[in-house]
């Protein structure tokens, strides 16, 4: 792995537990704990950034979980962390335009293929979606079926409908 280290701590949110990790100052991780694809990340961003994982803080975590805090207090709805993708060229362009979708709206894997320039990209986008490890702030939740069903998310479909919830202040029902 080299001597290279990606900080580690881990933030109970109202929707579960993350884990928020920075590397060089910038923020490389803000996933759920509870997670299959877990073990997938952690691979990915270890073997990319030749980096191991060390539970300490730095000031970009400090920063993150206290900006983490004002947006579950409803007191925050953009982030201005600084960000390092980790992951391939078509997951970071798919990641960089979820930062396009405004707090409190929500877009569907169709329409977010649309903006791409890839409308055929459909399973591929949301594959990469999937593969984000960075929730919350790069708001993988606000994607939804174009059906607007609530479909697959990390942290769980309870975590997803709770964050658009906070969101949006209206109470979503599942069907």
């Amino acid at each position: 792995m080299g001597n290279k280290i990606v900080q580690i701590q881990y933030y109970q949110s109202p929707f579960g537990e993350l884990v928020v990790g920075s590397f060089e100052d910038k923020l490389c991780m803000c996933d759920w704990t509870d997670e299959k694809r877990r073990i997938t990340i952690d691979r990915r961003i270890q073997k990319m950034l030749h980096a191991g994982y060390e539970v300490s803080s730095s000031d970009v975590i400090a920063k993150t979980i206290a900006q983490l805090d004002e947006y579950f207090a409803r007191k925050r709805t953009v982030f201005d962390i600084p960000l390092l993708f980790v992951g391939t060229d078509f997951q970071k362009t798919v990641w960089q335009e979820l930062l396009n979708i405004p707090y409190g709206k929500t877009l569907s894997y169709g329409a977010l293929s649309q903006k791409l320039n890839n409308p055929k990209a459909i399973r591929a986008v949301a594959s990469a979606n999937g593969a984000n490890p960075i929730s919350i702030l790069v708001p993988c939740h606000r994607v939804i079926g174009s059906d607007r069903k609530l479909i697959g998310y990390a942290g769980g479909l309870a975590a997803k409908r709770g964050l658009l919830e906070l969101e949006s202040n209206i109470q979503m029902v599942l069907f």
